[in-house]
Formats: C-alpha cells, sequence, structure tokens
C-alpha cells in the first residue's frame, strides 16, 4: 500500500526508493506522485527564487584601493531533470538558509576575486559590467550545483579612506567646469542667436507690416473706390428717384388740374344757370317793382326839387335882405368903435404915461379875477404862525412884489403913483 502526494508549483518532489533496492529517482514538480510504504522515500525541495546579500569588505581593487562593496544576487533551483538531479544532490535535506549560505559562499569568492581586477573607476563608474562579469563567473560553478543566477547587481560601493569622494570632488569641479563653460558657450551661442532670430524676426515683420500696410493700402483705396461707386450709385439712383417722383407728380398735378378745370367748368355751368335763373328771378321781383318805384321815386324827386328850388330861392332873397341890413348896420357899428378908438387914442396920446396907468388900472380887476379864480374854489386858508403880526408882513410883502410884477408885464412902473406908494407903504 501506499500514499498520493502532490506539490505546488513551488516546489519539487523527489521520489527515491523502490522494490529489490532500486536507486531510481523521480522528480516531479507541480503535480502528483504514488509513494509505497516503507520502500520509497519522499522528500521536497523549494524551487522559489532566494535573494542573496553579498557584502565584501576592505577588498583591494587593481590601484590597492581597499572598497567595501554590496551586492544582491536572485537565485533559484532550476527545474531541468539532470540540473535538479545536481541540486537535489547538493541541498535536498538542507534548509533555504543552509542552501543560501553555500551561495553566498561562491559568490562572495568569485566577486573578490573579481575586485582585484578592476580598478576603482571600472567599478563605481560602470557597476552593470561589473554586476555582468560577476554573473558571467560565478554562473558556471553555481550551476553545477543546480542553480540558476537570475540577476546580480551592485547594491552600494564606498571606501574609508576617501577615495571615491575625492574623486568625486575632482569630477564633480570638472564636470563643473564643463557645465560652466557649456553653459557659457551655450548663452553665448543663445545671444547670439536670439540676435540672429530677433533680425529675423523683425525683417519678417517688416515685411510683413509692409506687406499689411499695402494690403491696407489696397483695401482703402478698394472700398474708397466701392464706395466713391456706390455713392455714384446711390446719388444716381436717388437723383433718378426724384426726377421719377417729379414726372410723377406732375403727371398728377396734371390730372388734378384737369379733374379742377372739369369741375370748375361744371361749377361756371350751374353758375351760370343759376345767374340766369336769378337774373329772370330779379327782374320779375326786384327790376320790374323796381323800375315801377324807381319811376315813382323820379316823379316825386322832380317834384321835391322843384320845391327845393323855389324855397331856396325865396330863402336866398330872405338872407340876401337881412345881410343887407346887417352889412348897414355893422357898418355904422365899426365907423363908431373906429371913431371911439380914435378918440381913445388921441387921449392916450394927450395923457402919455397917464393913460397907460389908467388901462393898467382898468386892466388889473380882471387880472386880479383869473388869479384868484382857483383860489375860489378853496373853503378855507389856513396860515400856521404863532406870531399874529406876520400874516400882515405877508400881505404887505405882496403888495410890495406887485408893481415889480406889473412892470415886468406891461412895463408901467405902478411905485412911482402916490396914491399905490400910500397903499404900498403906508408908513411914508
Amino acid at each position: 500500500m501506499g500514499n498520493c502526494h502532490t506539490v505546488g508549483p513551488n516546489e519539487a518532489l523527489v521520489v527515491s526508493g523502490g522494490c529489490c533496492g532500486s536507486d531510481e529517482k523521480s522528480y516531479t514538480v507541480g503535480g502528483w506522485a504514488w509513494a509505497w510504504w516503507l520502500i520509497t522515500d519522499i522528500q521536497k525541495l523549494s524551487l522559489e527564487i532566494m535573494t542573496i546579500l553579498c557584502r565584501c569588505e576592505n577588498i583591494e581593487t587593481s590601484e590597492g584601493v581597499p572598497l567595501d562593496v554590496t551586492g544582491v544576487a536572485q537565485v533559484k533551483v532550476m527545474t531541468d531533470n539532470e540540473l535538479l538531479g545536481y541540486a537535489c544532490e547538493q541541498f535536498l535535506g538542507k534548509t533555504v538558509a543552509d542552501i543560501k549560505s553555500v551561495i553566498l559562499q561562491t559568490l562572495e569568492g568569485h566577486l573578490r576575486s573579481i575586485l582585484g581586477t578592476l580598478t576603482v573607476e571600472q567599478i563605481y563608474q560602470d557597476r552593470d559590467q561589473f554586476a555582468k562579469l560577476v554573473r558571467e563567473v560565478a554562473a558556471p560553478d553555481v550551476g553545477r550545483m543546480g542553480i540558476e543566477i537570475l540577476s546580480f547587481t551592485i547594491k552600494d560601493v564606498y571606501d574609508k579612506v576617501d577615495y571615491l569622494s575625492s574623486l568625486g570632488k575632482s569630477q564633480t569641479a570638472a564636470v563643473q567646469r564643463d557645465a560652466d563653460i557649456g553653459v557659457a558657450e551655450a548663452e553665448r551661442d543663445a545671444g547670439i542667436r536670439e540676435a540672429e532670430c530677433k533680425k529675423e524676426m523683425m525683417d519678417v515683420k517688416f515685411q510683413a507690416d509692409t506687406r499689411m500696410a499695402n494690403s491696407k493700402r489696397e483695401l482703402e483705396m478698394q472700398k474708397a473706390a466701392f464706395n466713391q461707386e456706390v455713392n455714384t450709385k446711390k446719388a444716381e439712383s436717388q437723383l433718378a428717384y426724384e426726377l421719377q417722383a417729379a414726372k410723377e407728380q406732375q403727371k398728377i398735378r396734371l390730372e388734378e388740374i384737369e379733374i379742377e378745370v372739369v369741375q370748375r367748368k361744371k361749377q361756371i355751368t350751374i353758375e351760370e344757370k343759376e345767374i340766369l335763373r336769378t337774373d329772370k328771378e330779379l327782374i320779375a321781383t326786384v327790376r320790374r317793382p323796381a323800375e315801377a318805384e324807381a319811376y315813382k321815386m323820379q316823379q316825386l324827386a322832380e317834384a321835391q326839387k322843384i320845391k327845393k328850388v323855389l324855397t331856396a330861392q325865396a330863402e336866398a332873397e330872405k338872407i340876401k335882405r337881412i345881410g343887407e341890413a346887417e352889412a348897414g348896420s355893422i357898418e355904422a357899428v365899426g365907423k363908431a368903435e373906429a371913431e371911439k378908438m380914435r378918440l381913445k387914442a388921441e387921449a392916450y396920446q394927450q395923457y402919455g404915461e397917464a393913460a397907460k396907468t389908467a388901462l393898467v388900472l382898468e386892466a388889473l380887476p380882471k387880472i386880479a379875477e383869473k388869479v384868484a379864480a382857483p383860489l375860489g374854489r378853496t373853503n378855507e386858508i389856513v396860515i400856521l404862525s404863532g406870531d399874529g403880526g406876520r400874516v400882515t408882513g405877508e400881505v404887505n410883502r405882496l403888495l410890495a412884489e406887485l408893481p415889480v410884477s406889473v412892470n415886468a408885464l406891461t412895463g408901467v412902473d405902478l411905485s412911482k403913483i402916490p396914491l399905490l406908494q400910500k397903499m404900498i407903504n403906508p408908513q411914508a
């Protein structure tokens, strides 16, 4: 009797032993196998990837510089039957840590031997080539163990004598110098190129501006020509419209005039007929009676005229007679007045100043009457004065001024008349 055993794809199942002392071995990866009790042995080997950290310290390079190098290797057991048999012979029954230790020792030995043949610059600057060299040298040895190196990389490279840092400083300085030179050259080339680009840009811009200005000028000229043509067409259209409108208006006006003429003719015809009718009506209603009345009035007027003529002749004769009588009377009165004036003139001439004075004295009452006429409409005159003798003084003053006024008006000096001198100046 026996059991059926299975493994996953990450393990290898090794069945060994058999009947009659057989040494046959079978390898199963990711499958199953039958094992008899007591006469067969069942073992498993891991096929998973193993990560191995290789560290070599104070390993001198070909230049004698001690370096500390750390590498990382990814390895696994190969699944080929022959190579898997090699692995089973080497590692079956061992733990993963034991397997890693064996592989680590092999890799570190090869790493040390390779470091001794390279310079620091080769190791530090070309790590991929260094790792590739390690894989190529170590692969045959670990391959004979049934182990495959999947990858090997250099993780760290450093030293305790500051060689790498010094190398880095010199390289940094050189790189910085080259960088500065490159920057300066780049800036110079950039400045030259920028100037050239600016010049090209200005040339292109000038050409573009020139073309744009020419295009704009041509556009403006075309627009001006188009506008002129449009305005001309508009003006012609407007003039044609106005002319046509004037013609149509004239036609309408002519038709209106014709209509008015026709209407006027009809109105004239109607008015002529109305005039004939009115004339006949007036003849019948006014003219005939008016002619009769006019004849009557004519006869009456002629009679009245004859009467007025006769009456006027009689009145004229009467006035003639009265006028002749009044003329004689006036003539007599005039002769009497003339004689009277002649006598007065002779008397005035005879008496001289006395006659003039008499005439003035005869006129004084009339003058006084005209002067006092406004006072005649006055009811009361009040003189405000606390002095009773002042009224008398005002009266005397008025009397004293009277001869001067009369002399100014008539040229007669009343102050030379004795009677008036006593009236004006009683004390004298």
